[in-house]
Parts: C-alpha cells; structure tokens; sequence
C-alpha cells in the first residue's frame, strides 16, 4: 500500500468513525481511501468546504464522543490552527495526519520537514500541546496512527501524525493490524450523548473570568508533564560504540539508517537516535549520549528546526553540526556520509 492509504486503513482499524477532510496534494489518497472506505464500517466521511470547516467538524464529532481524524498537508494544516488550539482548549482528542510538503507558502508538493516548529511548538494561539509521532517507515506509520488514537483518548489532547510527501506517496508490503474491538474503547463520560439521567456536560473552550481560565490551564498543563514522563519514544541504532551519532526522524531517519552501515563499513562508528515523539522530545536519551561521543549531526529537510531541541539537550557537552536540504530536495546517502566524514574528529 501507499503510506496514505495505509495511515487511513489505520486510522478504521484504530475505531475512527468521522473523518473530515479538504483536498490537497500530496495527500490527497488520504481523503479517496476515507470516502470509499469508511462508510463500510458505519462511519461518517465530509469532504467539507474548507480545510477550517473540517477541522471544526472533527471538534464537534469529537465532543459527541467519536474517534474522529483529518488530514491535510502543509497550508493545509496552517489553516486548521485554529481550531487545533480550540480542540486543545476543550479538552478533546483528535488525530490530525499532515503529510507535509515544501513551503513556506504554497511551496511545491515535493516532501519536506518544514512543519516541525508548528506541529512541536504550537501552530495555534494560547498555551497548549499536542503529541506529535513522527514515522520513518510505512509500517510504522500505521503502527503510529493506531497510537495516536489511544494517546489522543488517553490524555485528551489533539495527536498529530508528521508525515511527509515521500513517505505518503511511496509503497511497501506491510501487515495490518487486526482491528480494535469498538465494545472495548475507553468510556468517554465527558461526552456530549445526552443528558440522560445525570447532569448535562459542557465542552467550551471559553473561561471568561481569569481565575477559572488559570486553573484550568494549570490542570492542563499538569496533564502534559504526565505525557512528557510517561510517551517519549525513540529508537537507537549502533549507539553503544559509537563516536559520532545522527539525529534524524521521519523520512531522514530512514535514510539514515543507510547511511550507518556504510559508515561502519569504512571504520566509522556511526550511531543513529531516530525521535519517534517530536513533542514529547526525548531529551534526556541525548543528554545521555551527548557525554560519550564527541558528535551529534542533525539531518533534517529543512534550514534547521528539530535541530533546535538537539542543542537543548546537548549543550555543550559535544559539538552539534546540522545539515539540511530545502526546497523538497531528500538527501541521500552519500550526501549524509559526506557529512559525517566531515565532521569526524
């Protein structure tokens, strides 16, 4: 399967019973693969007006209890920002799959990882989170989008799936998942289903008087630093010898993968640390790390942003070079090797 239709047979399986989506490239099969597929299992597909109409379509379905997702890509996603942050504010799960593309602006269809500072560090306005899974191959892709779900109804905040437009586009065997059993879904009774019984529930956003707004948000808050001690994910590859270690996630990761046997096969030893969750980062691994090896190279397709939270967590204890291509150019693996040969000390 493509890796777009693989995250959105995923996202069925993982129980979504509302998708909303808008048309945009390169995810578009995305949006295809809901409208013929979803309605199958009892579910509902809008393709809506607008990328800012889908997105508070997911707030209303999601405050009536449903696993709902969308998807878009890069200005598609900067449209949704909004309501992202409405989402978080009212304490709803979603999962949001951005299959991300060069920019800024329209830029072109070809991948990027440009979208890291929106998705990370909050597209939309107040002070809020979102957890943000990062996948390298298409098979965690799916692995990744079950996840989101259960992360999403777990801690009640909106999940987005970085993606990008080659890991979308590109095909690979995978097995699927057996579908979860809708019986046994976490109960929701924050939920809108009606006041039967029992007194009515509110979902809003809105605290008009300052005092309640920041206890809420002190509630909220207390919610992520029980993500950031429990949900960091990462992978290691070759990093117990290593002198040298990539930083590198999603499609680069995989790259990178690559680019440490080649290394190794020259004498070099190259170790990689693939950042599965972009937020929460895993910091501490690389604090850890950094006092072993004299160098840690950021590999991103983009001017340099994840490289940010690489020099948060190293300081100063080796050095941290970056490389990156714009544009939707993808390095390859020579270019990476040519990189870490000059880095070498």
């Amino acid at each position: 399967m493509t890796g777009n239709e693989a995250m959105a047979e995923a996202a069925i399986r993982a129980g979504c019973r509302a998708y909303f989506g808008y048309p945009i490239t390169p995810q578009n099969e995305i949006l295809e693969y809901m409208a013929g597929h979803i309605p199958a299992v009892g579910g509902a597909f809008i393709q809506a007006e607008s990328e800012i109409a889908a997105i508070n379509m997911c707030y209303g379905a999601s405050a009536a209890g449903v696993r709902t997702m969308t998807s878009s890509s890069s200005p598609g996603i900067s449209l949704k920002m909004e309501g992202i942050s409405y989402l978080a504010g009212a304490d709803l799960p979603c999962v949001i799959i951005n299959v991300a593309r060069g920019g800024p602006g329209l830029g072109n269809i070809a991948p990027a990882q440009g979208d890291y500072f929106q998705a990370t560090k909050g597209g939309g306005h107040g002070d809020y989170r979102m957890i943000v899974l990062g996948p390298a191959t298409i098979a965690e892709a799916i692995e990744l989008v079950m996840l989101a779900f259960d992360l999403a109804d777990k801690y009640r905040v909106p999940v987005m799936v970085l993606s990008d437009g080659m890991l979308g586009q590109m095909m690979e065997p995978i097995m699927l998942p057996e579908p979860v059993d809708p019986t046994l879904l976490p109960a929701k009774p924050w939920a809108l289903s009606g006041a039967r019984g029992r007194d009515p529930n509110v979902v809003t956003s809105y605290f008009i008087d300052p005092g309640d707004l920041n206890r809420i948000n002190t509630q909220r808050q207390s919610r992520y630093h029980q993500i950031e001690e429990n949900e960091i994910r990462y992978r290691e590859t070759e990093t117990s010898d290593a002198t040298i270690i990539i930083v590198a996630y999603g499609a680069v990761a995989r790259i990178a993968r690559t680019v440490v046997v080649m290394a190794r096969s020259q004498g070099i030893k190259l170790g990689l640390v693939q950042p599965i969750t972009l937020w929460p980062f895993p910091y501490a691994p690389l604090r850890a790390l950094s006092s072993q090896v004299n160098t840690i190279l950021t590999v991103e397709m983009s001017a340099g942003q994840m490289v940010e939270d690489v020099r948060l967590a190293v300081a100063d204890r080796a050095k941290t070079p970056f490389y990156g291509e714009l544009g939707g150019l993808v390095p390859t693996p020579k270019d990476i090797l040519r990189e870490v040969k000059r880095n070498v000390s």
